[in-house]
């Protein structure tokens, strides 16, 4: 009878202790708080060996949106942007956590635009090259090479 009453005691203390959604915090936090955290996020999974989340969340910087809440992603297509959402609970807990607001939410949009630009004349090569490491050009000049 008097665990009975017990765990009645106990279930009614921990509703009590169980906040409300109004009750959680809404703390504002900047962009580059978010960046912050995503990041520690990302190469926490990363360490755990779950690097297909991983990659996902690092493929592209989120963007926090207008309203302070909303984290925009951009990943490359469909398959990736499901794989995201079945995965994301735990990141927006993570989240929501470390930044101290419930309110926020990720949105994912799918750019399936493929933008890779092949060089294949030695001029489009070294122009290549040359955006990855301005300093060919001086090496160009200095030695009078010819492209």
């Amino acid at each position: 009878m008097a665990s009975i009453r017990a765990k009645k005691e106990l279930e009614a203390q921990q509703k009590a202790n169980v906040l409300q959604h109004d009750e959680l915090p809404r703390e504002a936090f900047s962009e580059t708080d978010m960046l912050l955290q995503w990041n520690k996020f990302a190469q926490r999974l990363s360490d755990k060996g779950q690097k297909i989340m991983a990659t996902y969340m690092q493929i592209n910087d989120p963007v926090l949106d207008a309203d302070g809440t909303t984290i925009k992603l951009e990943l490359p297509n469909e398959g990736s942007k499901v794989d995201f959402d079945n995965n994301k609970i735990e990141l927006l807990g993570y989240l929501r956590g470390k930044l101290h607001n419930h309110d926020i939410v990720i949105n994912v949009h799918v750019n399936e635009v493929v933008e890779t630009k092949y060089a294949f004349t030695a001029l489009e090569k070294f122009d290549k090259l040359k955006a990855i490491n301005p300093a060919l050009e001086l090496l160009r000049k200095t030695f009078d090479l010819d492209i």
